[in-house]
């Protein structure tokens, strides 16, 4: 069986990284996999590259220019929605003909066009579209808050500047579902909460929803020496230390906010001997804000995550906006515990008190108390093998592998 999976790219951003470890878990197994993205990172052969730099570009500046224009010229939320208008061929490539499966990622900024999407559908093929967001089931938007327009057809959509009920939300959801008519779309969701939210859509009726989670490999992310790590790191053995990670540190969407309002409640009756870590883009501004000492480590690549999952005493994620976020499963998978946000898929990662501590949504005062529980009250030796566990058992290469290949048969 051949299976090609469809993903703008394979290394940049969690998606594309969900999708790209797919990949090398199927081909562990008698299936063939390949994956096709415009942009490409890794040397891996098994990944061809469609369109090349340019086109992506230019594919990208081109839809987010059409938004603007549509949108009254208006930048709010550019860069929340997408409306699919640009994208590559990928029906013509020898790779799409001899595929069994295709299999979509995230596919938007370029990647693929609703129009290619439909000649996808109209091949016959057998289609697999994995959902990392909310998009393939909204008008426009990636994430609808608290919006739940997409359950009867968008319209009135709040990212638009003038919404109304045939804004661009709805014209784009009446498109998608002639599109999708072409042909049957099996659904997977990333999380339980994801598969919820798409099972209310009229744009899933007729099409089959399931929840599969992204895969890890547990043998890459694993349990190491705390203190060699930190002695190879150059960081102090006798700091707790509490490690974030975000693309974009100073992204709101990321909950730094909430971070650092938590911290400084922390400092309130926490001794200085704790010390954040926060590794992505854009931190420059906000280590002055926390009250204990704190490193801002810049992009981080993979194999350097690894160690600083295991050089932390915990991995804090405030997020906002999450369906199933691989920095959980890299540090609980390293035996590291978690801290984070009741949202999305998050309480189906952390189980609260077990692998971690699930604080009650946007309330800084008990994410303070779920660090504080970790590094005070928590059996740290427990709750780090408790993590690694149900990571093996849920989320490792193998048993996703499996999931998949049955779904795709």
């Amino acid at each position: 069986m051949k299976i090609l999976i469809i993903s703008k790219s394979d290394l940049r951003g969690g998606a594309a990284i969900a999708a790209y470890r797919l990949m090398q878990a199927l081909n562990t197994t008698d299936v063939s996999a390949k994956m096709m993205v415009m942009e490409k990172m890794s040397d891996d052969d098994n990944v061809i590259q469609v369109g090349g730099a340019v086109k992506s570009k230019f594919g990208f500046y081109s839809e987010r220019a059409s938004i603007f224009v549509k949108n009254k010229f208006s930048r709010n939320n550019l860069f929340d929605v997408s409306i699919a208008s640009k994208g590559v061929s990928v029906t013509k490539t020898s790779e799409f003909k001899d595929a069994d499966v295709i299999h979509l990622h995230w596919i938007n900024q370029g990647m693929l066009s609703l129009d290619e999407i439909g000649r996808i559908l109209s091949s016959g093929k057998k289609v697999v579209w994995t959902m990392h967001d909310m998009w393939a089931f909204t008008g426009i938007c990636h994430h609808a808050g608290t919006c739940r327009n997409y359950e009867t057809g968008c319209g009135i959509c709040p990212y638009l500047a003038n919404p109304s009920e045939k804004d661009l939300s709805h014209k784009i959801f009446e498109k998608k579902h002639k599109i999708y008519s072409k042909g049957h779309i099996t659904f997977v969701a990333c999380s339980n909460w994801l598969e919820e939210l798409a099972l209310k859509s009229p744009l899933t009726q007729n099409h089959t929803v399931v929840s599969i989670p992204n895969p890890i490999n547990t043998n890459q992310y694993r349990p190491m020496d705390k203190y060699y790590i930190r002695d190879t790191m150059n960081l102090p053995k006798d700091k707790r230390i509490v490690l974030f990670a975000a693309a974009k540190v100073s992204d709101k969407r990321k909950g730094i906010d909430y971070l650092v309002e938590a911290a400084n409640i922390l400092s309130e009756t926490e001794k200085s001997n704790i010390l954040f870590m926060m590794a992505g883009s854009h931190g420059e501004g906000i280590s002055p804000q926390l009250p204990f000492s704190a490193y801002h480590l810049g992009y981080v690549d993979s194999d350097k995550m690894i160690d600083l999952y295991n050089s932390a005493d915990l991995f804090v994620t405030p997020s906002l906006q999450e369906n199933l976020p691989n920095t959980i499963m890299e540090a609980m998978s390293c035996g590291t515990s978690c801290v984070g946000f009741d949202i999305g898929g998050v309480p189906e990662m952390i189980q609260h008190k077990s692998t971690g501590y699930v604080a009650k949504y946007k309330d800084a005062q008990d994410l303070a108390d779920g660090i504080s529980w970790v590094l005070n009250d928590a059996d740290a030796e427990t709750i780090s093998s408790n993590s690694r566990e149900f990571v093996i058992r849920n989320y490792s290469q193998e048993a996703i592998a499996k999931r998949y290949i049955d779904l795709y048969k």
